[in-house]
């Protein structure tokens, strides 16, 4: 179902909210006080979600995504000690900031960088360690816009078709005429609200019908994922503006499903997840029929999701087989329409494009990245040749509370690396 989160106690710092620090689920059982329930309305909120994003499989139905049976592909570590007290301003901000100061300011759970392959960066903190799995969010986005893409390439999948033609169930929805291209970059003209702040906001009503518990007496909405798509509505025309709708991506995910004849968190695994040396299972989330919450259900390991990120920097290669298809990586990285995104008016990202599920920012160096709330991060920077995996629990969800601080520390590390010999 779609995470909910509420920034409740903001005020405490990444120190003070530490799931240790308080306590959360220790005991056999808990203090009553520390224990969290799915079923509690609160079991999203900060500074609970702090110990929820790396648990979210002890509290609800979720789905593997087998790394296979095959060893799993080393990466070598250069360890770079100067990173820690690289020095960056934040946007907006007058004063300087460490790279390690940055970690705490953006509730940062574990971060790993990569350089031309190599660890040369890994720190963790709060609910994760390296053997443990966090919650993903949107960055699910992203993986399931890359298979999208990776069928497009492969001629499996027509971009051009019109989404009704291939899942005739949503002819009399949104969907319907929209194209897949349309759906994969988030241009389709859905009437759709994710304002959680709004009770009455149409993401209440897709959270209830994603929900895998059984539903209350006298509940008469959708059942599944798949239900709830089929009753949007249209709003605007598709084509003509970006709007970032979570449900563009579990659409596609019905679309990947019905051409593919597998869910994505099998497909996920069979294309990538078992080929490419991950060193974890991932897992995704699922609602009551066990349809995988392809929009923010993943939950991964970090450096399986650095190695995500290194795969799309080796132009889709691992040890000379290839994964993903040239052309899939080549619309990913070229971007979408500028004119449709900045109608979305994202401050924080002038110039920026969305496409294929990805953010790319048409910076100097070529990087785009996948992103998700609460500060969930794979950058790619092509130039630097540098890979930065990150999942944190901020505590407000929205990127723009922690990308002035992002963004320019991801670009100093860049520049670092550029440097060294």
């Amino acid at each position: 179902m779609p995470v909910l989160s509420h920034a409740q106690g903001a005020a405490m710092t990444a120190e003070q909210s530490d799931p240790k620090a308080l306590g959360w689920m220790v005991g056999a059982p808990p203090p009553a006080g520390k224990i969290i329930r799915f079923s509690d309305p609160d079991y999203f909120s900060f500074p609970k979600m702090r110990w929820t994003v790396c648990h979210f499989r002890q509290l609800m139905p979720t789905v593997g995504v087998s790394r296979g049976l095959g060893a799993p592909r080393p990466l070598e570590r250069t360890i770079d000690a100067a990173i820690d007290s690289l020095t960056f301003t934040p946007t907006g901000a007058a004063a300087p900031m460490t790279w390690a100061q940055s970690l705490s300011a953006n509730y940062t759970d574990g971060i790993v960088v990569l350089h031309e392959g190599k660890v040369v960066y890994e720190r963790y903190s709060g609910c994760l360690d390296e053997t443990g799995q966090h919650g993903a969010m949107s960055v699910t986005k992203s993986l399931t816009g890359l298979l999208g893409e990776m069928l497009v390439a492969d001629g499996k999948l027509d971009e051009t078709a019109k989404v009704a033609t291939i899942v005739p169930e949503l002819s009399k929805s949104a969907f319907g005429d929209a194209t897949v291209r349309q759906v994969l970059d988030m241009t389709t003209g859905l009437r759709y609200s994710e304002d959680y702040a709004d009770p009455n906001a149409d993401v209440w009503t897709y959270s209830a019908a994603g929900n895998p518990l059984p539903k209350p007496a006298g509940y008469k909405g959708p059942q599944s994922y798949f239900e709830y798509l089929q009753t949007v509505a249209k709003q605007g025309e598709h084509g003509v503006a970006f709007g970032y709708k979570t449900i563009n991506t579990d659409a596609l995910g019905w679309i990947i499903a019905r051409v593919s004849g597998t869910s994505v968190a099998d497909l996920l695994s069979e294309r990538l997840w078992s080929r490419m040396g991950a060193e974890q299972d991932a897992y995704y989330t699922v609602d009551s029929t066990g349809t995988p919450f392809a929009g923010g259900g993943l939950n991964a390991g970090l450096r399986d999701m650095a190695r995500i990120g290194q795969l799309l920097l080796d132009d889709g290669v691992i040890n000379g087989e290839r994964l993903v298809p040239e052309a899939a990586i080549k619309s990913i990285s070229g971007g979408g329409d500028k004119a449709a995104f900045e109608k979305a008016g994202y401050a924080n990202l002038p110039g920026w494009s969305y496409r294929g599920m990805w953010w790319v920012s048409h910076n100097a160096h070529g990087a785009y990245m996948a992103r998700g709330v609460h500060g969930q991060s794979i950058y790619i920077d092509p130039t630097a040749r540098m890979v930065i995996a990150r999942f944190s629990s901020h505590p407000t969800a929205g990127n723009a509370a922690n990308d002035p601080t992002t963004l320019p520390a991801f670009e100093a590390v860049a520049e670092h690396l550029m440097k060294k010999p």
